[in-house]
């Protein structure tokens, strides 16, 4: 249920009451999401989910004078409601974390040899809209967006990978939409696309307390390269655990002091553990 393609981008996709024979075109938005949320779980266990906390590793690519060049992460990713978010990048040399708390967003880079050295970021206007997407997305399972200022729209049809789906488009705002592709048998997510290009899939499953949760999430995103080409970037998040309900403090997620102890200096960017 990861939904953005760069570290903000990418954390980013989850969400019958149609007998399996109804055409795609029959179903109205409210069917297609009880379908969808049927698939992933009891309708009482979703709705009383309050946080998701994730733990497991991503794998990208750094793209640099020589090629591109893989790299891994061990990754934490916290969501909690009504709009808090906490993800938790950590490479050899750097942790990155990145901290949503209702409209305020941030992200701190600290020096893992030297804690002296490090930066900290406050995030603008755009960016914290489409963490606050983000975040919605994976806590609600696809309902009630309309009472948070969006709306749903049905698509229509469409064939993904061989599999008949129905199109719906999440629209948190102009700029924000999330499109879902669901099978239009069994609801279960097939594809989703970002307003800002990305395709992600998942696959695999974990369950949690009786909820279908991806083990793997696949995003493809277009970037430039060191030549300055648009080529294709892959990033790949499996998981290894994932928690359901903890109850994590406010300042957990709050705007970090921005004058701790020690000098600052800038952090090193984060490469990674090969």
């Amino acid at each position: 249920m990861i939904r953005s393609a760069t570290l903000i981008r990418f954390l980013m996709a989850v969400a019958g009451l149609l007998g399996a024979g109804a055409p795609a075109r029959a179903q109205t938005a409210e069917q297609i999401i009880a379908k969808a949320r049927a698939y992933y779980g009891n309708e009482g266990k979703l709705s009383a989910i309050r946080s998701v906390h994730f733990v497991g590793t991503m794998e990208t690519r750094q793209f640099t004078a020589e090629g591109p060049k893989p790299v891994s992460f061990a990754i934490e990713i916290i969501f909690q409601k009504p709009s808090q978010q906490r993800i938790i990048r950590t490479a050899a040399n750097a942790i990155q974390v990145t901290g949503l708390d209702e409209y305020e967003g941030w992200q701190r880079l600290q020096d893992v040899k030297n804690e002296s050295r490090w930066q900290l970021t406050l995030l603008e206007p755009a960016i914290i809209k489409q963490l606050r997407a983000n975040t919605w997305e994976n806590l609600n399972f696809f309902k009630g967006l309309e009472q948070h200022g969006g709306s749903v729209k049905v698509i229509g049809p469409a064939t993904v990978d061989g599999t008949a789906t129905v199109k719906v488009a999440f629209i948190h705002e102009p700029g924000i939409i999330f499109y879902r592709y669901f099978d239009a048998t069994t609801g279960r997510l097939v594809l989703t696309e970002t307003g800002l290009g990305d395709r992600i899939k998942e696959e695999g499953e974990i369950m949690v307390d009786g909820l279908r949760f991806p083990q793997k999430v696949t995003s493809i995103s277009k970037v430039t390269d060191a030549k300055g080409q648009i080529v294709e970037n892959p990033t790949v998040i499996a998981f290894d655990k994932i928690t359901l309900n903890e109850t994590f403090p406010g300042s957990y997620f709050a705007v970090p002091p921005l004058n701790p102890p020690g000098p600052p200096s800038p952090a090193p960017p984060p490469g990674g553990a090969h």
